[in-house]
């Protein structure tokens, strides 16, 4: 204890001490305390990066709705094919059959269990 409180009374009395004391403070205020500081900075960098790609997700979806609706302006068989797909009309002398992969009778899951 007593060489440690020496080497720090013999570092106290050197003239450029106050200095670096006083850049190691500023350095860990601006690095990591402030707000504006390199870990504040860097996540808003990563916000930016996750909100442009977003934008561009956003821009993808609204370029293929904008053409949709192109081919729904112009061809009058694109709003019978919509009307088909999505909401199962038909024509008067049409069945519809809806098939699902992923659903199976109830009879032949409670044989196997």
């Amino acid at each position: 204890m007593g060489k440690a409180k020496d080497f720090l009374l013999r570092m106290g009395h050197l003239w450029y001490m106050k200095y670096v004391v006083v850049l190691v403070l500023g350095l860990l205020y601006v690095g990591f305390l402030d707000e504006n500081s390199f870990w504040a900075h860097r996540r808003n960098t990563q916000r930016i990066d996750d909100l442009t790609s977003e934008i561009a997700s956003y821009k993808a979806t609204y370029d293929k709705a904008q053409a949709q609706l192109d081919e729904l302006e112009k061809d009058p068989k694109a709003v019978e094919k919509i009307a088909r797909e999505r909401y199962f009309m038909k024509a008067e002398d049409e069945d519809i059959f809806v098939l699902n992969e992923g659903s199976t009778p109830q009879a032949q899951t409670a044989g196997k269990e």
